[in-house]
């Protein structure tokens, strides 16, 4: 495309590929949850060109974009990531925590032994 060249916001959020569908891509942007240039947004027509700056969430993590290129096509990966540059400070890696299921004890399920042990204290218990 040309240099001056414009596209409507939900069509290049899905070419960019920050969703899965275009239709998802236009519900973010009905929302609210989208920013030009740091102006919110509530129209999937507005149209972006290479140069402006997007903000958006994307699951718990804020995405700041700024858009190099206007797509001609939802391409592979590699070519998606080609039409934005990441401004967005770099997501905090997840501590490495336990599952939150009830665990006996913190390891895991209880053997058939251990788990008639705690039907019996517990039974002990509640009398």
């Amino acid at each position: 495309m040309e240099a001056g060249a414009k596209l409507r916001l939900d069509k290049w959020l899905w070419h960019a590929r920050f969703f899965k569908t275009r239709s998802l891509a236009a519900a973010q942007v009905a929302g609210g949850a989208v920013r030009i240039n740091g102006t919110p947004t509530q129209k999937r027509a507005s149209n972006v060109g290479p140069g402006d700056v997007l903000t958006f969430s994307q699951g718990d993590h804020v995405r700041v974009i700024r858009i190099e290129a206007i797509g001609q096509r939802r391409g592979p990966a590699p070519e998606a990531q080609s039409l934005y540059t990441d401004l967005s400070p770099p997501q905090p890696k997840p501590k490495d925590r336990q599952p939150e299921n009830p665990g006996f004890e913190g390891k895991g399920r209880p053997t058939k032994r251990d788990r008639r042990q705690l039907d019996l204290s517990k039974a002990r218990h509640l009398e």
